[in-house]
């Protein structure tokens, strides 16, 4: 039986990221496959990415990007029949010198104290965010995953599952952005869902240049932006804490596309 089932309702996703492009680019595959599931997945990004690059060429003054970005989300949620788009309003700090990134809040309390009116609001039972390593270290990821654990915690009995995105497994395909501290629960084959992950990260488009750099840099030639879309996301149960086998609503309706730990 599904952990709780006489006691949930339908799926009510939140997907809650930092900036826009991070909820395609770590998550993507497996919010379209909830989405195809049936689940309403609604969107929140606690900034409008202002801190980010314009694109190369540049698509827009650094004045105006947040206003591009805001589109690009919207955008891409499209594609990935997402239900609902929200921010939170934060501004995303600038990269500073030497590439050092920096969170959008001091303290996770006052995003929790967000995040419990939109779980109240949405009657969200799933919530997936970033992981506790922040990926690869963003300090913007791991303060929503901070604040996300501490709204959760607040909530006791009645608190939604949470999940953390790009859980760490053996030949990750891109150890770099593995969170090395949560390993994965679930593993998934996004592959059905990857036509749709690609449509959404191409509507990212002041972040090309970005999403590719690294990736062709290492391949020694110019990659586009559908070469370096994974087809592989993972996830790891942050609570309830797992048990050796999981079976909640999110594990049972993704069960068609899951792959071996």
């Amino acid at each position: 039986m599904v952990e709780g089932a006489q006691n949930r309702k339908p799926m009510n996703v939140l997907a809650f990221f930092a900036h826009p492009d991070d909820e395609t680019m770590l998550a993507g595959g497996t919010l379209a496959l909830l989405a195809h599931t049936g689940a309403k997945v609604h969107y929140l990004c606690a900034t409008r990415g202002e801190g980010g690059e314009t694109g190369e060429p540049p698509l827009c003054q650094p004045d105006q990007l947040g206003e591009v970005r805001e589109d690009e989300l919207a955008c891409a949620i499209q594609a990935l029949h997402g239900s609902s788009l929200d921010f939170l309003g934060y501004t995303d700090p600038r990269v500073g010198p030497d590439e050092a990134l920096y969170a959008y809040a001091s303290y996770p309390g006052e995003i929790a104290h967000h995040l419990l009116a939109i779980i109240r609001e949405k009657d969200i039972n799933t919530i997936l965010t970033h992981g506790v390593n922040g990926e690869y270290g963003h300090p913007a990821h791991v303060l929503s995953y901070r604040a996300a654990c501490q709204a959760v915690e607040s909530l006791g009995a009645a608190a939604p599952l949470l999940y953390s995105v790009m859980a760490n497994f053996p030949d990750h395909p891109h150890p770099r952005l593995a969170n090395q501290d949560q390993p994965a629960h679930l593993i998934l084959d996004i592959s059905p869902a990857l036509p749709a992950k690609t449509r959404a990260a191409l509507c990212h488009r002041s972040q090309h240049a970005l999403l590719v750099r690294r990736a062709s840099q290492e391949a020694g030639r110019q990659l586009s932006v559908p070469e370096v879309i994974m087809s592989i996301e993972s996830l790891h149960r942050v609570s309830p804490a797992s048990p050796d086998t999981i079976q909640d609503e999110l594990a049972v309706s993704l069960l068609p596309w899951q792959r071996q730990p």
